[in-house]
């Protein structure tokens, strides 16, 4: 008989599980792959191998840059597009070449953007600028890399052998010259007084340089793959054009009020950079005389004078005086307009749903 004080061996626990998968993570996940894949391939340019050892490591580390991992958001929306227009969810190959050479376009334009920002991080990592070389040095090489990824962003588009891809591609560039005067507005309203800047010219800045160029144009470009109709493009662009809103308006809380582990770049950019944006202005237009005079001088010191001190007395009045609330009111707006919009389109395949939910999960992303 065995004693009672015999060790007993307990059945062994269950494994844990992991959580499931969302049917839009997983399908959000399957896009990040294919196109990761395709924009990997588009670094294999055996034309350059014998260029220069130096040409040879600065494409390396512009291909580690991009390949970092990121939503691919813009990819994702072509992608959603044509499946709109085409009722479900299966795609040709030449699709995920067309999107990899938006994505590389995208990609061209942050590190453009990033050199004229004094930008220090992206994605997690030091900006391109940075990992190129020191100073100007590194800035200029950055613009003529920037360059090189513009041309093979064409390349990849017109050579994806879609029957809509030069019209989709110069539909997309026109979109581009917007986003280039967006980001012009942007660059010469960081000089102006808070004072003379408006509400207005700030949400248009978000709408040239964000809403069509990152949300509207891919849509549309993946309907225009498709062969959509006109009707449809412009459904589309609706849907784009406040979903944009919500994700840019996201992005300025990110940029002052955020946190730099979770956004993965800097949240003192625009403080330092002196970006007029909404909640900025919106606190301003709240705040007493005396409050106005104390942000008009914190957004006004040189770049060297915005240390932590003074960043945390900026956060403090525009969370005094309601920027934050201000901003998160029109986030909720965008997105709800956008998503009604959306739930007018069509929704064979279950694409429209998908999007519904990155939609959401775009306009309410960690702060």
């Amino acid at each position: 008989m065995a004693s009672p004080f015999s060790l007993v061996t307990a059945p062994p626990l269950p494994a844990a599980q992991p959580p499931p998968i969302a049917p839009d993570q997983a399908w959000l996940r399957m896009v990040q792959t294919q196109v990761e894949a395709s924009l990997a391939e588009l670094f294999e340019l055996p034309d350059e191998a014998a260029f220069d050892p130096r040409w040879t490591q600065a494409m390396e580390r512009t291909r580690q840059y991009a390949l970092r991992p990121a939503k691919r958001v813009r990819p994702a929306l072509v992608v959603a597009g044509y499946s709109l227009a085409r009722g479900s969810l299966k795609v040709p190959a030449g699709l995920w070449r067309f999107a990899a050479g938006l994505e590389l376009l995208h990609t061209f334009l942050l590190i453009h953007d990033d050199v004229a920002d004094q930008a220090e991080l992206r994605r997690g990592g030091p900006a391109l600028h940075h990992l190129l070389g020191a100073g100007r040095a590194g800035e200029d090489l950055a613009v003529v890399v920037g360059d090189h990824l513009f041309s093979r962003s064409l390349e990849a588009m017109l050579s994806s052998e879609l029957r809509g891809a030069s019209a989709a591609s110069r539909y997309y560039l026109a979109v581009c010259r917007h986003t280039a005067a967006g980001q012009y507005l942007d660059l010469r309203l960081a000089s102006a007084p808070l004072s003379q800047v408006t509400l207005l010219q700030a949400l248009r800045v978000a709408h040239l340089k964000t809403a069509r160029y990152g949300f509207c144009a891919p849509l549309v470009c993946g309907a225009m793959l498709a062969g959509a109709d006109s009707e449809l493009c412009e459904a589309l662009e609706r849907v784009g054009r406040h979903v944009g809103l919500a994700f840019q308006l996201r992005d300025d809380l990110i940029g002052l009020l955020g946190d730099e582990r979770v956004a993965g770049k800097a949240a003192d950019g625009d403080f330092v950079q002196g970006k007029r944006t909404v909640p900025v202005l919106a606190a301003y237009l709240r705040a007493p005389a005396a409050a106005r005079e104390e942000l008009e001088r914190l957004w006004a010191l040189p770049p060297e004078a915005k240390d932590a001190a003074a960043l945390a007395q900026a956060r403090a009045l525009v969370e005094e005086y309601g920027g934050r609330a201000a901003c998160e009111r029109l986030v909720e707006r965008a997105s709800r307009t956008g998503r009604r919009a959306l739930q007018a389109l069509p929704d064979e395949g279950g694409v429209r749903d998908l999007l519904d939910t990155l939609i959401t999960r775009l306009a309410h992303r960690a702060a």
